[in-house]
């Protein structure tokens, strides 16, 4: 097995399914399928496998698969929108033309990134003066940050709010999530999570975003060989992350591996 080929196995075994929906506020079984609804009326769609029970995912059986997921939450009016997570490398025949007949719309695709967090917590030379890498808990510095990421991603006003309101709620109701920023002269000009998870040996890097003036200069890996150094804190050995091209760069030169793809489907109400 190669270190490739390991990393995967590691990330499908281990990240992947009830970790990735810890903080949803209800979760059910469909077959193979974990269907969760988050706080502000989010569903998000995912599974280890489209296999159910050993017998092989067909063009018919992932079709049904979608029916029975759609109509779950086309019952709940509380849901407006849900997310159904794919993975490049998963045995999906006809998820895409599936997803895409009942209204899902295909995102951008990203990059799964995986690797030992050791890699990343190395020291950072940055070309900028006064640079100050620190965990924000305060509930105003978790504003100012998610704004800022806000900006940068180009978020409307509607997915903003609705992000803020899931990351409150998860901070005034959970311990796992760390939110971490770098600030020159006390502005906010990059930031991202940490989001250990429960149980393995992983941590998720998450909403990595620096101000595109702010770019090159070595903040974004000072940013993220803080969080690692958080993470092997908290006894984890690997870290993943979903990476777009901006990012993708930064972590394969500190040794992490694109092990697969990954593209959100998307349906709103």
């Amino acid at each position: 097995m190669t270190r490739a080929e390991g990393l995967l196995h590691a990330y499908d075994s281990q990240p992947r399914d009830e970790a990735e929906t810890a903080s949803a506020v209800r979760v059910e079984r469909l077959g193979p399928l974990r269907l969760a609804t988050f706080f502000g009326g989010r569903g998000f769609v995912t599974y280890r496998s489209l296999d159910d029970e050993g017998r092989p995912a067909t063009a018919a059986s992932v079709e049904a698969l979608v029916d029975g997921a759609l109509a779950r939450y086309a019952t709940d009016p509380t849901v407006h929108r849900v997310e159904w997570k794919t993975r490049g490398h998963d045995h999906a025949p006809g998820l895409h033309e599936a997803l895409v007949s009942r209204g899902f719309e295909p995102d951008e695709p990203e990059s799964v990134m995986v690797g030992e967090a050791t890699l990343l917590a190395v020291d950072v030379e940055v070309d900028v003066d006064g640079l100050v890498v620190r965990r924000v808990v305060d509930e105003g510095e978790v504003r100012a940050m998610c704004a800022m990421q806000a900006e940068v991603f180009g978020d409307t006003p509607e997915f903003a709010a609705e992000i803020l309101d899931q990351v409150l709620h998860r901070l005034r109701t959970r311990d796992d999530m760390e939110m971490w920023v770098a600030e020159v002269d006390g502005e906010i000009v990059s930031a991202g999570r940490l989001e250990p998870v429960a149980g393995s040996e992983f941590a998720g890097v998450w909403g990595g975003a620096t101000r595109p003036e702010w770019r090159g200069r070595g903040i974004y890996r000072a940013l993220t060989s803080a969080r690692a150094r958080s993470a092997i804190a908290h006894g984890k050995r690997y870290l993943h992350s979903d990476s777009t091209e901006f990012s993708r760069p930064i972590l394969e030169r500190s040794g992490l591996v694109e092990v697969t793809t990954t593209t959100p489907y998307e349906w709103s109400r």
